[in-house]
């Protein structure tokens, strides 16, 4: 019987519907028969099984009740109110036919009763969305500002923001486990909206609210019912927050844990807990370095770049949020030291710059030194010998050479000592005998030489 009654219960979410398009239905063909008046007795057929779907949806919302253990303080206004919707289906079906001992009804207009129904079918479907979705589903999607004036309380999303200087300093509870409840589960669980008597806006109804408080246990994750909830599938029923809302991330979920399993501090900071870095590593903000200089500067003219892709050189724009070009000589093996004025027109405005793979020299070196922006310089696969390079010391923003594959001399190293902005040199296989990496300018600057031997293992005498 119970297994009979929990399936009748279920059917109540596709049996609501059929009510609802029968009462439609009606008031549509009263307006359009408003004048001629020919489809009365259709329209009251419509309501009377209009009525007899709206009994049947109250019998299997009833039984939803009573099997999927809903409070009925959150299902008698719906419950009452599809009652009602019922009874005025059948009052209008009598209304139209003018049933003769129903007299009073007649001197009722049937405009008022179909307003009422209309609006009473309306009420109806609204408290039974509050209780499917939430009260809030409908206004969800609006902006706060929009919210705020319709009278519902908003919670505004709380940032999680952490640097490399200072997460070690950041407050678990306040910094990270805080925005993560005020997120994802304060607009259900605050004093307003309290559902299942739980408040998450505060130590004191995290530690003490809730019909099966508390939800955390100290140390015990895997005892707090927290934590427990929202690891659980989302297509579980008790898994919190409901699918249809938003969703923490699994790097979230994991530190709530980590937070209950440390003793669930509120004042504690991650370095006092003695946490590592990597579990933060989303929430540290990255610094967004660009290839380019953060200084503005005018668009190249047309003209200008017209007439060095004619040459054959390969011009185009970084990004759509500068000016600065990019030139490559990928297509151009034959450009040569005597070509680099042609460069001059666009001089401002190249950031990257590849004349890896050609004809170039030491003598390139006076040429590029005019180039005030140049950030990433490729010279792989050329005759450069390093001889003079000290010159590209005036290039303020410098900070990457490919000198991979060339005639680079050792010699010459001690001239990148001076290169205040450089960051990152490249000397794969050129004349100089290191390999490896070396950190030089006080660490500012990483030289990497390559040229790696992996030592070898046992397998490698196996013949196949």
């Amino acid at each position: 019987m119970d297994i009979l009654k929990q399936l009748l219960g279920r059917l109540h979410p596709l049996i609501v519907h059929l009510p609802i398009g029968f009462i439609i239905a009606g008031l549509l063909l009263q307006f359009l028969d408003r004048k001629q008046k020919e489809f009365t007795r259709v329209i009251s057929i419509i309501y009377l099984w209009g009525g007899y779907f709206a009994v049947l949806a109250c019998i299997t919302g009833y039984l939803q009740y009573l099997g999927e253990g809903y409070a009925f303080d959150s299902i008698k206004i719906h419950l009452w109110s599809g009652i009602a919707t019922a009874l005025f289906s059948f009052v209008l079906w009598a209304r139209l036919k003018a049933f003769s001992f129903v007299s009073l009804l007649t001197k009722v207009p049937v405009l008022f009763l179909s307003g009422l129904i209309f609006v009473l079918l309306s009420f109806t479907g609204h408290q039974g969305g509050n209780i499917t979705h939430g009260e809030e589903y409908l206004v969800e999607p609006l902006p706060n500002s929009i919210k705020a004036a319709l009278g519902y309380d908003v919670f505004e999303v709380k940032e999680i923001s952490l640097t490399d200087d200072t997460w070690e300093s950041a407050v678990l509870y306040t910094d990270i486990i805080e925005p993560i409840l005020n997120n994802n589960c304060v607009s259900c669980h605050n004093p307003k909206k309290a559902k299942g008597d739980l408040v998450l806006h505060t130590e004191e109804g995290i530690l003490s609210s809730g019909e099966n408080s508390p939800v955390v246990s100290q140390n015990h994750p895997d005892k707090s019912d927290l934590f427990i909830r929202m690891e659980l599938p989302t297509s579980d029923d008790k898994h919190m927050p409901p699918d249809d809302k938003k969703q923490p991330t699994k790097e979230e979920i994991k530190l709530v844990g980590i937070w209950i399993e440390n003793g669930h501090s509120f004042n504690k900071t991650i370095g006092e807990l003695g946490l590592p870095k990597s579990l933060f590593e989303s929430f540290i903000a990255k610094t967004q370095v660009n290839d380019y200089p953060a200084v503005a500067i005018p668009a190249a003219a047309l003209d200008s770049i017209t007439n060095i892709k004619n040459t054959g050189l390969h011009v185009e724009a970084i990004s759509e949020n500068t000016n600065f070009l990019s030139v490559s000589a990928l297509n151009l093996p034959s450009f040569t030291d005597a070509d680099a004025q042609n460069l001059t027109s666009l001089a401002p405005q190249i950031a990257r710059l590849d004349l890896g793979g050609t004809r170039i020299t030491d003598a390139i070196f006076k040429d590029l030194a005019s180039l005030p922006n140049l950030t990433v310089l490729k010279l792989d696969n050329t005759a450069v010998t390093g001889e003079s390079i000290e010159q590209l010391q005036s290039l303020a923003h410098l900070r990457t050479i490919n000198l991979s594959n060339t005639n680079f001399e050792e010699d010459h190293l001690a001239h990148l000592q001076d290169f205040n902005m450089l960051e990152r040199v490249f000397l794969f296989k050129p004349t100089v005998n290191k390999t490896g990496v070396e950190a030089i300018n006080d660490g500012r600057t990483v030289v990497e030489y390559g040229n790696y031997s992996l030592p070898g293992i046992k397998s490698d005498s196996i013949s196949y």
